[in-house]
């Protein structure tokens, strides 16, 4: 590895330090300002967030991003293992705002600029980080930014006492990745037309797992993932 991606390592390890630091600080302000219910308090993050991360249902069971996320079957559908509970427009901006505030406070402590945009996706909140370039609130592969969504999930849930399935974006990265895994999977789905043979991809992230199987989807052909975290991958199978 060579001294510049050694730097950039080191970079994005101290920004996710700090903002699990920073999470823990929130958690436990949170708690002193407003105690929950016991039964409303998550027992670990994967129940909080088994969505799978991304963002929305979308690879049958572990569509969105979100931590526990799988069931075949539901993986198509997008990006958490179960069917998400309609939610208001109300809570949606709800969540908006609790989470920007949550995010601009972790930009505080870890010394990073950028502005806090809040828009909302179908029937999720989404808040994005831009006006800078936040490399180091991304990582590789997104991990960083997988990590601060999860954060600001839980942030979210301790204030509101209900799941939530908001998204995290940084400098546009999820909208690029998004694009390169469509193309991914488009191309996955055209040669495994053409060879009638299945075809295992890399291992991905819940989000990424979500659009590949939409991807695949649109092009009529039939997608599952397999494996456990951190090393589930999707699968592309010829038409019947």
């Amino acid at each position: 590895m060579s001294q510049a991606e050694n730097a950039g390592t080191a970079t994005s390890g101290d920004v996710a330090g700090q903002a699990w630091a920073a999470g823990d600080a929130e958690a436990g302000t949170l708690d002193d300002q407003q105690a929950q219910p016991a039964d409303s308090a998550p027992a670990d993050q994967d129940d909080l967030a088994a969505d799978p991360a991304d963002d929305a249902p979308g690879d049958a069971a572990d569509d969105d991003e979100a931590a526990g996320d799988e069931a075949a079957g539901d993986e198509a559908a997008g990006d958490e293992d179960t069917v998400a509970p309609e939610v208001s427009p109300a809570d949606l901006e709800q969540e908006s705002e609790i989470a920007a505030d949550y995010v601009e406070g972790l930009l505080d402590v870890a010394d990073l600029d950028g502005d806090i945009d809040m828009d909302v996706e179908g029937d999720r909140a989404l808040v994005s980080v831009v006006g800078a370039t936040l490399q180091e609130l991304i990582g590789p592969r997104g991990e960083v930014l997988e990590a601060l969504q999860e954060l600001t999930r839980l942030a979210v849930h301790r204030q509101t006492g209900a799941r939530t399935r908001i998204m995290l974006d940084v400098g546009g990265y999820r909208a690029r990745r998004r694009a390169e895994l469509t193309e991914l999977g488009q191309d996955a789905a055209e040669e495994v037309r053409g060879s009638g043979v299945p075809q295992r991809l890399d291992a991905m992230t819940p989000f990424e797992r979500k659009v590949v199987h939409d991807a695949v989807a649109a092009a009529g052909l039939r997608s599952e993932s397999e494996g456990e975290e951190p090393n589930r991958r999707v699968v592309v199978f010829p038409a019947s």
